[in-house]
């Protein structure tokens, strides 16, 4: 088939951020299709390239992670405008995959749809709008029955839905209850992630953790990561060998800097957001992940990308989240829970595992083993490509999550 794949925010190992869309353009080339990856970028010309067999069009529509709700709804509905000026010229497609965030990438695949009879796969990666109208942001009685009215039309439209949790899956079905939603949760990628039995000594010196039990956080640092909850924790272990590393960009990254040099929190360090490489080399020196998100209902169903490449470097994971991940990393014993509103829980938690090496490898062990089991990348690939090609198949994945996290 020739297939258009719409990701605004496509990203390649090399540029860093969450990659599972170009995974999944390769398994599908690799399947066969023809993929057109249609994305944005921040030059401000179109600009197309090859990668891997797959063409990318990189429309230009400027975007930060620093910007305000208002500037993110510019920057998605622009994508929109030029999206659908594109394909105005350039729509003989066979079938269109659209992957949010941000949900109004639905808006261009019903309107391809609509107009020239291309079905469409929607995947959904975050519960938008329902998100922001918990966190507050969208407060406007008017403007949440709209935006809910879109969600319903997208879901309704999609001829195939993919959900990445199951709280996510649950809240589909809720709207649309017609509907199959497929469960194809974010991917562990242990072809390029490695457990290591010993630390990089380099790496160790490099970035000043010599003979440190290594804390780290990847990712995006926005107010629903809540990253301040680590920082506060943080404050309550400054008399024991930990580091906490952080990794990340994002909008609250110059407020949490400033708190902690402010507070003279000196177990706390920044490192600049790098690429797949670059994490990979903080792995290699890190012994715990911290995977967080604010007390919000909805945030309980998210898969944070970097919470599926730190199990399949084997690491011992410290959530925050009430959700699936902590009935998952509780049962299979490969991490702790520490409740933020309750700072000094987390030293008291990981004291066990700064005593026991023994623990920690066994955690450790037990997360890579996770990852293998029910996160492969091969495998869930091939899967969203089943789904695409219309094959009907039950994924065991699915029940195996559900009884775990439950």
């Amino acid at each position: 088939m020739k297939l258009l794949y719409v990701h605004q925010y496509f990203r390649t190992p090399d540029e860093g951020g969450a990659n599972r869309s170009y995974y999944v353009a390769k398994a599908l080339v690799a399947a066969g299709h023809e993929v057109t990856m249609l994305t944005a970028h921040d030059e401000s010309q179109i600009k197309t390239k090859v990668i891997e067999k797959v063409n990318v069009v990189y429309l230009p529509v400027p975007y930060d992670n620093s910007l305000g709700f208002w500037g993110r709804i510019k920057a998605f509905l622009s994508f929109v405008t030029k999206a659908k000026s594109w394909l105005a010229q350039q729509h003989n497609f066979d079938k269109c995959i659209a992957t949010s965030t941000p949900l109004t990438v639905g808006l261009i695949a019903t309107w391809l749809k609509k107009n020239y009879q291309v079905p469409f796969v929607f995947e959904v990666r975050d519960l938008w709008p329902e998100a922001p109208i918990q966190m507050g942001v969208i407060r406007n009685p008017i403007l949440k029955k709209v935006l809910r009215r879109v969600e319903r039309t997208i879901y309704e439209q999609a001829d195939q839905i993919i959900a990445l949790s199951p709280g996510m899956r649950n809240h589909i079905e809720k709207i649309v209850p017609e509907k199959e939603v497929n469960l194809i949760p974010n991917m562990a990628d242990c072809d390029f992630f490695h457990p290591n039995q010993q630390k990089n000594e380099d790496l160790e010196l490099h970035y000043g953790v010599k003979g440190k039990f290594v804390i780290s956080y990847f990712g995006a640092v926005g107010p629903v990561n809540d990253l301040m909850s680590l920082v506060k924790s943080a404050e309550y272990c400054l008399d024991l060998p930990i580091r906490f590393l952080v990794m990340g960009s994002g909008k609250s990254l110059l407020s949490i800097k400033k708190y902690v040099k402010a507070h003279e929190i000196s177990n706390v360090f920044f490192i600049p957001f790098g690429t797949k490489e670059e994490v990979r080399d903080v792995m290699q020196i890190t012994d715990a992940c911290y995977v967080s998100f604010l007390h919000k209902a909805i945030l309980r169903t998210n898969s944070p990308n970097k919470f599926f490449d730190a199990i399949a470097a084997g690491k011992l994971i410290i959530t925050n989240i009430q959700g699936w991940i902590r009935g998952l990393v509780e049962k299979r014993n490969f991490g702790i829970y520490a409740d933020s509103d309750i700072p000094v829980e987390l030293r008291e938690k990981i004291i066990p595992f700064l005593e026991s090496k023994e623990l920690l490898r066994k955690y450790q062990s037990n997360a890579r083993e996770t990852g293998e089991q029910f996160f492969s990348r091969a495998e869930l690939c091939q899967q969203f490509v089943c789904v695409v090609e219309g094959k009907r198949q039950t994924f065991k994945m699915q029940d195996q999550i559900f009884s775990l996290s439950a």
